[in-house]
């Protein structure tokens, strides 16, 4: 894949993301892709394959009212494509985490992307 490719798929998939369009954002991901979500070191989601990957991004619709990643920056690394993510976000409910409705999220991290056979095959969120 060239770094065109690799840059409009990672494009494709934040901004399905961001539209709360799960389907359209599991359009180029691979069947056996891999999720991860790190926060402070630990890893507090994975998934494995398309199906759970899609359950998860379905369980996680009804945390925010509103959500946004934007890209601040992008490089690829050997076979992965780095991106450091800005993370805005509105709690829709109180959260057992202790966080409160409206409450406002303003985040910072990395989501690092590998590749196979023209898709996503594994995705690192690191915050």
């Amino acid at each position: 894949m060239s770094p065109t490719d690799i840059r409009a798929l990672i494009d494709h998939y934040i901004d399905a993301y961001n539209r709360k369009d799960i389907e359209d954002m599991l359009k180029g991901v691979h069947p056996q892709v891999e999720f991860k979500n790190i926060s402070a070191g630990v890893v507090n989601a994975s998934t494995n394959g398309v199906a759970e990957l899609r359950t998860l991004a379905q369980q996680s619709l009804s945390l925010f009212s509103e959500r946004h990643q934007k890209i601040e920056s992008f490089e690829l690394q050997d076979h992965v494509a780095v991106a450091t993510i800005a993370f805005r976000a509105v709690v829709a409910a109180d959260l057992p985490n202790g966080l409160k409705k409206g409450q406002v999220l303003n985040l910072s991290g990395r989501s690092e992307f590998e590749f196979q056979d023209g898709t996503i095959s594994k995705i690192t969120d690191i915050s």
